[in-house]
């Protein structure tokens, strides 16, 4: 069994409209009520409530007066929100994330129904709403658990209904691939294909500048300037759309034409505080685009490796097994000193990735995330053996 997430579009009349900023106001008003009140609990005592305690204080805030509005909105949404603090906090501590913020009104803004939700043809009944229009572009899949109703920066509207269902991998025996990630091309596969690099916000950042500029010529509180925040909405959200289209179609025929994908553990944290590259490193979205393929092998069968960030993929010889330690970032080719072999840079780092010692390594391991201890139980191969320290 898997948990699997569909996004719709969602089109609520006016009424609808107003009625959901309600809801996402009490929502973001709970959410930066808790966050305050876990700050002020912890700078007292020393320690924060959990999730049971805030709820406790929560129904005594409704009581009290001046709150009594809290009771429009619906209770199962403000329990959530309590819940997403609680999540934020625990990845925080786990460091996954960083430190939770308090919620603004123009940032995106999202609610979250666990249950008391239905579907009819081509609309959603939301508690206290109604039936709401939706374009189900695609069948849902699976039992719906609970669904999310979001809105963009731009206003616009969608629902995300994530389901259960039971998965089937397939039997048949895949080939293994080694991927590096970069700059010049996005991706460079073990078998000598190159995917081109499509750098959306570097296509875009003219006419980013050009509604920036708008924008700030603009009189604050102006509908002109809403209008001119709404245009530059609009076109951050195409990039990312892209973006994420590109990463979601490449992420599939990867999990979908191989068995086991193996990635470099690169520190994206640590390289975005090159200030040279963070533009390029933040466009590329190398976190997300192994994320995707993580959560899709897993639904396929099929594994995602990383291997040590340490390991000298770009320098070492896949032939010989020779460490050129004079390479440089700026070599895009060079030729081996022991076998005379002349090597495109990302090709042959590919290659020592396809080839890398597995045995004694964690698995499974995100990528970007901060390692705080080096498996020093890994053993060590000779990298022109293709697939010899593999053990699946």
């Amino acid at each position: 069994m898997a948990y699997r997430g569909f996004k719709y579009r969602l089109y609520p009349t006016q009424e609808q409209q107003a009625a959901l900023r309600l809801q996402f106001g009490h929502a973001r008003f709970v959410y930066n009520w808790a966050l305050a009140t876990k700050k002020a609990h912890y700078a007292a005592y020393g320690k924060s409530p959990g999730y049971c305690a805030l709820s406790k204080m929560l129904t005594q805030l409704k009581k009290q007066p001046g709150y009594e509005w809290l009771e429009e909105a619906d209770a199962q949404v403000l329990q959530a929100k309590l819940r997403d603090l609680c999540t934020a906090f625990e990845n925080f501590f786990a460091g996954r994330a960083g430190y939770p913020h308090f919620k603004s009104r123009r940032d995106k803004q999202s609610i979250r129904y666990p249950q008391d939700f239905k579907f009819e043809g081509d609309r959603i009944y939301l508690p206290k709403f109604g039936w709401v229009k939706a374009i189900f572009h695609r069948p849902l899949e699976g039992t719906p658990k609970h669904i999310t109703v979001s809105r963009t920066k731009s206003g616009e509207y969608y629902v995300s209904v994530q389901c259960e269902l039971e998965l089937k991998a397939d039997p048949s025996p895949k080939p293994v691939v080694g991927v590096d990630l970069g700059l010049t091309h996005f991706a460079t596969l073990s078998t000598g294909e190159k995917i081109e690099h499509p750098r959306f916000l570097q296509r875009a950042e003219r006419r980013l500048r050009r509604l920036h500029r708008q924008l700030s010529r603009r009189r604050k509180g102006s509908s002109n300037r809403e209008k001119a925040r709404l245009l530059l909405a609009r076109q951050y959200e195409r990039v990312t759309r892209k973006r994420a289209d590109f990463l979601h179609r490449l992420s599939h025929r990867l999990t979908s034409e191989y068995g086991l994908i193996r990635f470099e553990d690169l520190n994206v944290a640590g390289m975005l505080k090159n200030h040279s590259l963070a533009q390029g490193i933040a466009d590329s979205g190398w976190s997300m685009f192994a994320q995707m393929c993580e959560y899709k092998a897993a639904q396929r069968g099929v594994r995602v490796f990383y291997v040590d960030r340490f390991y000298p993929s770009s320098k070492a010889c896949h032939v010989c097994g020779l460490v050129n330690e004079d390479l440089k970032l700026s070599d895009r080719t060079w030729t081996c000193p022991g076998c005379g072999t002349k090597h495109d840079r990302d090709e042959n780092a590919a290659i020592n990735l396809l080839n890398a010692p597995t045995v004694g390594a964690t698995g499974r391991k995100r990528l970007g995330r901060q390692r705080k201890t080096r498996d020093k139980r890994a053993a060590v191969v000779e990298p022109g053996s293709q697939g010899a320290s593999s053990p699946w």
